[in-house]
């Protein structure tokens, strides 16, 4: 590949993991089913005001003084009314706040990267207590982390690090996770995989992660050098300073340089993975990224879960509304089920998708569009002119998307989509 050539691949790489573009492609997509030229969706605008309520609503109820946290993975740990946190903290209480701080983005990244769909059949049981779905896969990688489970230094369970990923197989995960014939997890295969190609990634970028490949480490790679243009150059040097403020997209940015190989989804542009990206005819773009819409899933709703880490270790994240809404079942069923999205196709609910189908490609970009929409009218009836995306999401969206597939079908989400446990 000529220089040309590659500077232009480059380009493209870098466009395609900017959340702005997440924002402007999902838009452009919007555009055009609004313009009636989709066979999958049109759009209900109407109902919009009344999905904005039903979110103020359950926003009020789940926080009645409307202080509101971020959408984050540390919700899910406080499932069951258990601030497990606590409990963590108490065994790093003679830690510095860095090594803390490292300790906190090791626990989100390993949990959020488990964090796909559960399927309807499976529960995890702590103290005699069982939790499904997202909190069960919350509580039950958060024992495993306290079990020392991804740490391969048995005098520092607390951590997570290359080498205890990497022999991560199928039945390790099966144990952490309590599966069985009667209780099984859908895609365990995928995420068993995926944690091992964590590792491999963790361990081929010692100049970020050190010798030992701790994601922990990415809180010095960007607190130190805040200025420096590429991720792998951010290796903290004697003397350097801390810099106190970060751009959330900054955080999303340097997970989506280091982790974007580690996604099984086989998007790719001339060799180059690129996650959660897919086709689209709508899409729009210029170059060697056209066409393509990137959603970034799992690595936004990681970088959401890293803002707490983050400020806890006496670092302010800014420019919060950077980052979209997180594509995935909750939010986009909130749209189906509250009937702002309204699917053509009236079979639609008997059919089983894939990740890169383009019916789903196009209702994961509505879904970013339309709750951009819907934001200010949110934000409009809890009187908080102020309120970031991040706590619209919590309080809020996701909520109230289970709310009403709780109602419409006992919890099941309106879509089926047939994941490896890396997607969805």
């Amino acid at each position: 590949m000529n220089d040309t050539a590659s500077g232009a691949l480059h380009e493209a790489v870098r466009i395609l993991r900017s959340p702005a573009t997440v924002r402007e492609r999902c838009a452009s997509i919007a555009r055009a089913v609004s313009e009636g030229t989709s066979p999958h969706f049109r759009i209900d605008r109407s109902r919009l005001p009344a999905v904005a309520d039903l979110v103020a609503k359950v926003t009020r109820e789940r926080y009645p003084t409307l202080a509101i946290p971020y959408h984050s993975r540390w919700r899910h740990f406080e499932a069951g009314g258990v601030d497990r946190k606590a409990g963590l903290d108490a065994h790093l209480r003679d830690r510095s706040t860095v090594a803390v701080a490292r300790s906190h983005i090791d626990l989100t990244l390993v949990s959020v990267l488990l964090d796909a769909g559960a399927g309807p059949d499976w529960k995890f049981t702590e103290d005699g207590r069982s939790y499904t779905r997202s909190e069960g896969l919350a509580v039950a990688s958060f024992r495993a982390f306290m079990a020392g489970r991804f740490s391969s230094d048995a005098g520092d369970p607390y951590r997570v690090d290359a080498a205890a990923l990497l022999r991560l197989n199928t039945q390790a995960l099966a144990d952490i996770f309590q599966v069985s014939e009667g209780n099984p997890l859908v895609g365990l295969d995928g995420r068993a995989a995926l944690m091992r190609r964590l590792g491999e990634a963790l361990r081929s970028l010692p100049e970020i992660f050190t010798s030992i490949g701790q994601p922990g480490h990415l809180f010095d790679a960007l607190t130190h050098h805040a200025h420096a243009p590429k991720l792998r150059h951010h290796r903290p040097t004697v003397g350097s300073q801390r810099h106190h403020h970060i751009k959330a997209s900054r955080i999303l940015g340097s997970l989506l340089d280091a982790f974007s190989g580690i996604w099984p989804s086989g998007q790719s542009l001339d060799g180059v993975p690129l996650g959660d990206v897919w086709l689209h005819p709508h899409a729009g773009g210029h170059g060697a990224s056209e066409g393509r819409v990137p959603f970034h899933k799992l690595s936004q709703w990681l970088t959401y879960s890293l803002l707490e880490p983050f400020e806890w270790g006496g670092v302010q994240v800014t420019d919060l509304d950077e980052l979209t809404a997180l594509p995935e079942y909750r939010n986009g069923g909130l749209l189906i089920d509250g009937g702002v999205l309204v699917p053509l196709d009236g079979g639609y609910a008997s059919r089983s998708f894939t990740p890169g189908d383009e019916w789903i490609v196009e209702w994961r970009a509505l879904t970013v569009a339309l709750i951009d929409e819907m934001a200010p009218l949110v934000r409009e009836a809890l009187g908080r002119a102020d309120l970031p995306l991040a706590c619209i999401l919590e309080g809020g969206t996701w909520a109230a998307g289970r709310a009403l597939a709780a109602d419409k079908r006992g919890g099941t989400p309106p879509v089926k989509v047939d994941s490896d446990g890396t997607v969805f």
